[in-house]
């Protein structure tokens, strides 16, 4: 059931009892599954595969949602797995946006006003709580919940089964109930390609940073005296800084 209202770019593929809702726009290459429902206000890049019984571009689930106009933005290349939820935003105009290359596995959700980056894994049934912001190359264990307005920063994992209630630092494993900061995440630096240099210079931080017995103040004064500088360590900083929830360590 395609809407007259709906904009299908070139070499779109639209399996038998799929829904394609008012003021949608489909990206050329995409495969939209039976069964599957791209609702109004949704636009879906280049190239994205969306398995059966995902649902994206539902309403908000926030009580705050008053019936008006809002969006959500998928980028290209995702893949869309079964029973997949993504809701659009809460407030007029506004919207949940999704960018390129993530993997959502079965049941995965995201919620209102979420902003996802590019190359994400979101394993079954990990779920994102309204307005959470998620960087780029972020794995997200399954069954792992994220509390809203929380940030995941690039290169982090999440341990499955985890309740994240405070930020998740650049490139650091979390795990937990609360989810706390458990290492570096060497394993994922290795394989982007991270430099031995990096990877070493970003584990002596993190020890200062998460496992002696420091504020974080006194932490980023003794880094910045004795350390070397280093690119990866400034955006860590810098996220620590702005952290609105704290992080868990």
């Amino acid at each position: 059931m395609v809407s007259r209202k709906a904009v299908i770019g070139k070499n779109v593929t639209i399996g038998p009892y799929a829904v394609i809702g008012d003021n949608v726009r489909i990206g050329d290459g995409t495969f939209i599954d039976s069964f599957a429902h791209v609702l109004e206000y949704t636009e879906v890049g280049k190239n994205c595969h969306i398995f059966p019984y995902a649902m994206v571009g539902n309403i908000s689930q926030d009580l705050k949602f008053d019936g008006s106009r809002s969006f959500l933005v998928i980028g290209d290349n995702n893949i869309i797995r079964e029973f997949v939820t993504m809701n659009r935003g809460t407030r007029p105009d506004s919207k949940t946006i999704v960018g390129r290359g993530n993997l959502f596995m079965a049941y995965s959700h995201i919620a209102h006003d979420c902003l996802v980056g590019d190359n994400n894994i979101f394993a079954n049934n990990a779920t994102l709580a309204g307005s959470v912001e998620v960087g780029n190359k972020v794995v997200i264990g399954g069954l792992t919940a994220v509390h809203q307005f929380c940030r995941l920063g690039d290169y982090s994992i999440v341990g499955g089964c985890s309740k994240v209630v405070q930020d998740a630092p650049p490139y650091s494993m979390c795990d937990g109930h609360p989810a706390i900061v458990c290492g570096l995440n060497s394993v994922g630096l290795k394989r982007a390609g991270f430099s031995a240099a990096t990877i070493q210079a970003l584990k002596k931080v993190f020890k200062t940073l998460f496992f002696e017995n420091h504020t974080f103040d006194k932490a980023k004064e003794i880094i910045k005296n004795e350390y070397p500088a280093v690119k990866e360590v400034d955006i860590l900083l810098d996220f620590i800084s702005s952290s609105k929830r704290g992080i868990g360590r």
